[in-house]
């Protein structure tokens, strides 16, 4: 499903995670008042909290400006959106906030062209859920002991979900147990996910060919209604 900063840092978005009157051909990232340090930005967009589908576009900053690279139909946690701070594990929300994109995985090979760092799925690739392991939000090859399989992620069984797809940084850096873990940007199935933020397989090997580690790109994930804060992972 699925480090800026040492703490989190709450800033609020302009109007909105996006906006509620923005001037005529002002680029979505332009209204934010966070965007990270870098030069690239996903922007994953519901239309309210409780919204299963929605919008993913990437973004690079050009002369002080965002222009859009790319965007794709998008869709969220069957339960919809919640506040990274206040999500609970188990819930199939998604969690909103602007988060790093620690490096990406997939059981395909990565897309020619790609230079982010990629980890190719092994059969003995896992991802640990279980809070009371040490290896909590972690991937982890083989599975560890103190990590109970019926609470843990068989990566390769994951099959096209998991061809291709972006760790997003929520819970990561900073682990929380009981919050969440697992949560990726992957390849759209046929319905909402337990929390991730998937896209067309397409979309994903475009995201991948156009991410690059000097553009330090983050994703932002929220909705058009607001205003909302966005919490810095």
């Amino acid at each position: 499903m699925r480090p800026v900063v040492a703490a989190a840092v709450s800033v609020l978005v302009c109007a909105s995670l996006l906006g509620a009157a923005p001037a005529e051909g002002t680029a979505l990232p332009d209204r934010m008042a966070d965007t990270g340090p870098g030069s690239q930005l996903i922007t994953a967009v519901a239309p309210e909290a409780g919204s299963t589908t929605g919008t993913v576009t990437w973004w690079d900053r050009r002369d002080g400006r965002w222009v859009s690279a790319g965007s794709a139909p998008a869709r969220f946690g069957a339960n919809g959106l919640v506040e990274g701070a206040a999500r609970k594990q188990g819930t199939n929300t998604t969690p909103t906030g602007l988060f790093t994109l620690p490096y990406a995985f997939g059981i395909k090979a990565a897309p020619p062209g790609t230079t982010y760092k990629y980890r190719p799925v092994r059969e003995d690739s896992w991802w640990c859920q279980d809070v009371d392991s040490r290896s909590y939000n972690r991937w982890t090859e083989p599975r560890p002991a103190d990590c109970r399989a019926q609470e843990a992620e068989h990566l390769m069984s994951y099959g096209p979900l998991y061809a291709h797809a972006l760790v997003i940084g929520f819970n990561y850096h900073k682990r929380v147990r009981g919050r969440g873990a697992a949560i990726f940007l992957h390849v759209r199935g046929n319905g909402p996910t337990a929390g991730c933020v998937s896209v067309p397989e397409d979309a994903m090997r475009r995201i991948l060919l156009w991410a690059k580690a000097r553009g330090r790109p983050h994703i932002a994930v929220g909705t058009e209604s607001g205003p909302i804060a966005i919490t810095r992972y």
